[in-house]
Formats: structure tokens, C-alpha cells, sequence
């Protein structure tokens, strides 16, 4: 139920355009998925988000453990029927979560050993239990649980998250092949922190146990941007060709037009709808952020060139006027409009990819924008 075939590759450079199917339908790639972290894109409802141009979301496996749990979601035979989603769902591991929100984790040959951020209570998130709460989820595409790792992690930090990734790689690929029901895939995820020789030794852990697809994680944690760039370069071709290669987290317009420049196929980020929150809006000639006094009487849309659903109908000046008043509705038209940003730059990625284009279209992104 689940396949990659890549459709056109941009000549000198490594980007590419690919075709994956799941069991809730086609994604086109290179392609970034909007993050639905509680079952929902913050403040959107499904339809709006298929409008905005949304091939597939991100829900997380740590905070729907937590609430509302398997047994709710059981009733409903997966996330997909109970957020009223009929897209793909990728759903991560919840790794990260637990070592960033967790009051207390402790890592260990099990796996997390933590207390929810919620209640207190006291939970082991193991390979075999991330699988379990991911299939009770029912995505189309599941990540293994890794070691998630500081920046900046020594040498010897870095070594010892990415053998127990790889080792916890291994239990998840058995537990999934024991209770998976048939039409999910399965993510390994590379560690090794800024450490291209330990990247080199978790792709190979990872590529001799076989996944459906790789994620490059550990990236877009506090690092500068360069050394972000360096390190997917580096780990990026480490990965076979014929799997779509995922990196987690990321994020900045610039970062997406330069990571599929490097032979990125998938990304996820909750900065367009946070953003959105912040009052900070996307547009094709950089950031604009809506508080600004210069916008009280401005009469045009966020992008004259935008024909999302926010840029049809209201002006810069209404939009202000929501955000300093703290309308709800702010939220919800900012984002809107962020996400049908992101959804569209990735249009624009894959039709110039096709069309052999890629590298004039990464010129005129830059001429045109700022750096985010």
C-alpha cells in the first residue's frame, strides 16, 4: 500500500520530484506537511487546510498518548475518522517530545522514562509502545523512536544516542512487522549529531535493518543555519535514492528551497501557524509582520499575488485590527494564509523541478525575498 517513485530530477543539483502513495492517497514531493501536534493545525479545520493546499499533516504520537489516549481514538478506528482527516497522516515518534516536554525523562536501554507534562504521571515510552500507540493511531507513515540529542553534544553524547537509535530501530521494525496492519509505512531516523562520521554509521545501521523511507533528524536545534546546511548535504546522499528522505523540523522558506537544493523530499514545521499566532505573515517578497503601524489604513491584501482565501477577502488593515484586538479570528486567517504559503512554494519547487528549472527559480526566490 505504500510506494516512492521519483518523477524528474533537476539537472546539477540533487533535487527531485516524487510521486508517494499511502492508503489515504497520493503525495506529491518535494512536499512540506503542515503539524497537527493534538489532532489539529492550530486554529484550522481539515476542510481549510485541504484548500490551502495541504497533501498530508503531522500528528504526534507523545501528546496523543497522553490525551486523549488509545482509548478514545480506538472508537473511532484511527486519528484519520476522529479529526475528520481523509488525507495521509505522518505521525512521529514522540522522542522529542518527551526529551523536550516531559518534567522529568530519563533514557534508557527501555526507552524514555518519563512524567507527563499534563498530570505528573509516570509513563515508559519504548520502541514497541511507540509502535503500539502509532498503529492505534493508524497513520500512513510512522517513525521510529530515537534518542533525541542537545546542541551542542560532544562527540561521545553523539556516539552513544545514535547506537541506541539504531538498536531501538531495531525493535521497531519487529514490532511493527508483528502488529502493523498492512497499509502503514515505517521511517528509520538518522542521528549523530554534527558529527559527519557517526551520520555515515547511523544511515547504515538504519539502511541494513530497511525502512520505507529515512528522516534526518537532530537538525534545526539550535545550530546555525550553515552547519545545518553541511550536515544534510553531507547525510542526505548517504541515503538510497529510491526512499523519500524526510527532514524533521524544518522550516524557514529559505531552508526548504536550499534542503530540496540538497535532496530533501519531505519537511514538517510548526512555524507557519505560530508565526501565523505571532502575527507574522509569509509573502513571496519576505516577512511581513501585521502589528506595524504602516498597516492601520492599508487597503491591500497580505500578497496582491496570494490567492489564498485570506488574501481574496480581507485587507492588511482588517487583519491588524483583529490581531491588536485579539480576535480569534486573526489566528485562523493567518493562517491561512501561512499555510497556503508553504503549500504553494512547494508547487512552485516541484513545477520547476519538471520543467528543469530549479536552479533559476532558487536565483529569483532569492532576488525576491528576504532571508527568513
Amino acid at each position: 500500500m505504500f510506494s516512492f517513485n521519483i518523477i524528474s530530477e533537476s539537472p546539477n543539483t540533487l533535487a527531485r520530484t516524487g510521486l508517494l502513495e499511502t492508503t489515504h492517497g497520493l503525495i506529491r514531493t518535494p512536499v512540506f506537511m503542515p503539524v497537527g501536534t493534538l489532532g489539529t493545525v492550530k486554529s484550522l479545520s481539515p476542510e481549510e487546510l485541504t484548500e490551502a493546499g495541504a497533501q498530508i499533516i503531522l500528528g504526534n504520537t507523545y501528546h496523543l498518548y497522553l490525551r486523549p489516549g488509545c482509548e478514545v481514538i480506538r472508537l473511532f478506528s484511527g486519528l484519520h475518522r476522529f479529526m475528520n482527516w481523509n488525507l495521509p497522516i505522518l505521525t512521529d515518534s514522540g522522542g522529542f517530545q518527551v526529551f523536550s516536554l516531559a518534567k522529568i525523562s530519563k533514557v534508557r536501554e527501555e526507552g524514555w522514562d518519563f512524567q507527563s507534562h499534563i498530570d505528573g504521571s509516570r509513563h515508559l515510552l519504548s520502541p514497541e509502545k511507540a509502535m503500539e500507540i502509532q498503529v492505534c493511531l493508524d497513520s500512513d507513515i510512522m517513525m521510529c523512536l530515537d534518542q533525541c540529542i542537545p546542541y551542542p553534544a560532544d562527540r561521545e553524547e553523539a556516539e552513544t544516542a545514535l547506537e541506541l537509535t539504531a538498536r531501538w530501530a531495531k525493535r521497531c521494525k519487529a514490532a511493527w512487522e508483528e502488529h502493523h496492519l498492512g497499509r502503514n509505512a515505517l521511517f528509520g531516523i538518522v542521528q549523530g549529531g554534527m558529527f559527519e562520521d557517526l551520520r555515515s554509521r547511523s544511515a547504515e545501521s538504519l539502511i541494513e535493518i530497511a525502512f520505507d523511507g529515512y528522516a534526518v533528524g537532530g537538525l534545526s536545534v539550535g545550530e546555525p543555519k550553515e552547519l545545518m546546511y553541511d550536515i544534510a548535504e553531507f547525510t542526505l546522499p548517504q541515503l538510497p535514492n529510491d526512499k523519500p528522505k524526510y527532514i524533521m523540523g524544518v522550516g524557514t522558506p529559505q531552508d526548504l528551497v536550499e534542503l530540496v537544493f540538497r535532496g530533501a523530499d519531505m519537511f514538517d514545521c510548526v512555524m507557519p501557524t505560530r508565526n501565523a499566532r505571532n502575527g507574522q505573515l509569509f509573502t513571496q517578497y519576505g516577512t511581513l509582520n501585521i502589528t506595524n503601524s504602516q498597516f492601520k489604513d492599508d487597503t491591500n491584501p497580505i500578497d496582491s499575488d496570494c490567492s489564498c482565501y485570506t488574501c481574496r477577502n480581507y485587507s492588511r488593515a482588517y487583519l491588524r485590527h483583529l490581531y491588536m484586538a485579539r480576535e480569534l479570528l486573526s489566528y485562523r486567517l493567518n493562517s491561512i494564509h501561512n499555510i497556503h504559503y508553504f503549500t504553494h512554494l512547494m508547487a512552485q519547487i516541484r513545477e520547476a523541478i519538471d520543467k528543469g528549472k530549479f536552479e533559476a527559480f532558487r536565483k529569483a526566490f532569492y532576488a525576491r525575498s528576504e532571508l527568513c
